[in-house]
């Protein structure tokens, strides 16, 4: 600092013009190559995925043993079946903790079945029946606008982006949407201590990764590695580094969070770590799916204020986050 200040003015001038201009240079230099190393990739249509989250949430709360369960899924299935995916069906019945017998299904939708290099993206389809952190309504059942249609949104906006595409700009691996059922009809017992788990030690959340856990759909599936979409559209939202993911893929949740990072999204895939958190891609895992989960989840370890309340509605998503999670999403399946 003393030598800046001894400079006579037309000095500090030059070194102004010798130091600057190269800093410069040096940033857009970086933009550049980051532009460079990120392959070319279709747009996803953050427009199209709000519509089908709104479509979505139109049925009504997706509680299993509901018409609005059964309409949102056969809906959600024929639109994968509209772009030319090969769709199977896994149905089940499970017990819930509260006794209830649910009648679900898993839905497997493929692009590109033929092809050996595969990548699975997972979300769940289903909605929470009680919205058990709500101040007032806290027996509503949920819109599930973020929590849950958001996940299958941007799976369905996936699956029509890429099958738009002719065979000279698709992709070089396959792509399999599993959609989960069953998923938040969970025991959670600080909100409901006044209920009682039936499940005992079984865990009461995830039920139908749980169920295809144990009965795999395809059969023998290996793909190259998963992404776990858990509430991914909502105002604000923050993508931190689970702590599963960081133990079971360190590897890929690197490569999602580099990836949005160079597309300009690490305002939502931030640099920061959170506690490891009970989802879907718990049960991913232990059959050897390598799955990292994208969710709004907090470093604290806490959700955001809307989760399983009734303001998880169409008020809350976003179009900027749908976008930021689609395109990083498409840009890591085009780089592989």
């Amino acid at each position: 600092m003393q030598i800046f200040s001894r400079l006579v003015p037309a000095a500090l001038a030059g070194l102004l013009l010798l130091t600057g201009c190269p800093a410069k240079q040096d940033a857009s230099e970086t933009v550049a190559a980051d532009e460079a190393a990120l392959p070319k990739t279709p747009n996803f249509n953050a427009d199209s995925a709000y519509a089908f989250t709104a479509r979505q949430v139109a049925f009504g709360p997706r509680v299993p043993n509901t018409p609005a369960h059964v309409q949102t899924g056969d809906w959600i299935i024929g639109q994968f079946k509209q772009y030319g995916l090969t769709v199977k069906e896994q149905p089940f019945e499970v017990m819930a903790f509260d006794g209830n017998m649910l009648k679900s299904r898993n839905i497997i939708a493929q692009y590109m079945p033929q092809a050996s290099r595969r990548i699975a993206i997972f979300a769940h389809w289903d909605t929470r029946p009680f919205a058990d952190k709500d101040k007032e309504n806290k027996n509503a059942p949920l819109d599930g606008a973020s929590d849950g249609a958001s996940g299958v949104a941007v799976a369905l906006e996936m699956a029509r982006v890429l099958s738009a595409q002719p065979d000279s700009l698709a992709p070089g691996v396959g792509v399999d949407f599993i959609l989960f059922d069953s998923e938040d009809y969970g025991y959670d017992g600080v909100t409901q201590a006044d209920k009682k788990n039936l499940l005992g030690n079984q865990d009461s959340w995830c039920l139908g990764s749980q169920y295809w856990a144990k009965n795999v759909v395809p059969a023998n599936y290996k793909p190259n590695f998963g992404i776990l979409l858990d509430m991914v559209g909502a105002k604000g939202a923050r993508f931190s580094r689970e702590g599963i993911s960081r133990e079971k893929a360190p590897d890929k949740l690197e490569q999602v969070w580099n990836t949005a990072s160079k597309l300009g999204y690490s305002d939502y895939f931030i640099f920061a770590d959170s506690p490891g958190i009970d989802d879907d891609h718990v049960y991913t895992n232990q059959t050897g799916v390598r799955t990292i989960d994208v969710i709004d989840f907090l470093p604290s370890g806490e959700f955001q204020a809307y989760h399983h309340t009734t303001q998880d509605n169409m008020a809350n998503i976003d179009r900027r986050t749908l976008k930021a999670v689609g395109q990083t999403l498409l840009t890591v399946v085009y780089g592989e």
